[in-house]
């Protein structure tokens, strides 16, 4: 019920791209599975490598995506992209793309994903092309024109309307980073990867000041999962979150007994046995810490809140995971 379709093309005849393939085939890759080997998205890819892309090949596999039910569909393309000025209209472009006949058109694409809903839940493109931004404006509004975006759709480019995608070393610069973010850079403590993780994530490494600006466009009335990896805090011990803090104002009493270190401690904590119990809880504890769900009181770091017999609390994510895991929903 998911399914994935990329598209990478590097031989233009006369503007020829070097990563774009490499793209393509990294980004099925990283979607076919999950973190641990379980499948994910059932991709196809289209490639130059393996035969010419032209204009009715892209628009036959792209149509093919957005036929049937599907809970997700991913559109990812890497290649050249184009706004024809005369019609005020943007253009992801095939191998065979000439003036007049780029390739597919952006509203196209979009027309199909918006029709989609609801026999596909969530549809998601992603383009590594020049003007991608323009997806989702009202062409005929022309310059700053709203966009108009289905149910369900998610749209994430790498540049604006005017802008550039720019290549790396190894893949487009916009690509690198989201492959970096579904592997898990861009996971929440349970490690869920979301659309709009992945562009936030994407907007910070571009920064402010750099010349290619992301754009995130969407009309979800949920964030969905593109990939899952290993949570940062095992669910086991985040299930134990409401055991340890009874409410949410709940603080947690530390003492000597939990912290197995000894460094440059007084001669009457250094007798204190640590009780392994109390270890493996602590540790359960510095992990939400590390994340920001649980802060120490009264001390500056853990290890000196359990020294000094002090106590934690959670924090307001801590307390949205603790209900999290009082309602059983993880």
């Amino acid at each position: 019920m998911k399914r994935a379709l990329v598209i990478g093309i590097d031989d233009y005849s006369g503007a020829p791209l070097k990563g774009c393939v490499n793209d393509a085939i990294e980004m099925g890759s990283v979607l076919q599975t999950v973190g641990n080997g379980d499948p994910n998205f059932s991709v196809r890819a289209l490639t130059s490598q393996d035969g010419e892309v032209t204009s009715a090949a892209m628009h036959e596999a792209i149509e093919k995506l957005f036929e049937g039910d599907a809970q997700t569909v991913v559109l990812y393309f890497a290649g050249h992209g184009i706004i024809n000025r005369e019609t005020n209209t943007g253009f992801i472009v095939s191998q065979d793309g000439k003036k007049g006949a780029w390739g597919m058109s952006l509203v196209e694409i979009l027309s199909l994903a918006n029709r989609a809903y609801p026999k596909i839940k969530s549809s998601v493109i992603m383009l590594d092309s020049c003007n991608s931004g323009f997806l989702g404006e009202i062409a005929a509004l022309g310059g700053d024109a709203p966009s108009l975006i289905g149910t369900g759709v998610t749209i994430l480019t790498a540049s604006h309307r005017e802008g550039v995608a720019t290549e790396g070393t190894n893949h487009g610069i916009f690509t690198q980073i989201v492959l970096d973010g579904l592997r898990g850079a861009a996971s929440d403590i349970l490690g869920n990867i979301t659309p709009a993780a992945i562009y936030s994530l994407v907007d910070q490494t571009l920064g402010p000041w750099g010349g290619q600006r992301p754009i995130y466009k969407a009309n979800v009335d949920s964030f969905i999962t593109l990939r899952q990896v290993a949570p940062k805090i095992p669910k086991e011990f985040l299930r134990r979150l409401p055991d340890l803090f009874p409410d949410e104002a709940t603080e947690f009493k530390l003492d000597p007994s939990y912290e197995p270190a000894r460094d440059n401690v007084p001669p009457e904590i250094m007798a204190v046995e640590p009780i392994e119990e109390h270890v493996a809880v602590f540790k359960g504890l510095q992990a939400c810490n590390r994340n920001g769900l649980v802060v120490p009181v009264g001390a500056e770091h853990m290890y000196y809140a359990a020294i000094e017999s002090k106590s934690c609390r959670l924090t307001a994510i801590g307390a949205h995971y603790r209900k999290l895991a009082e309602d059983k929903l993880f």
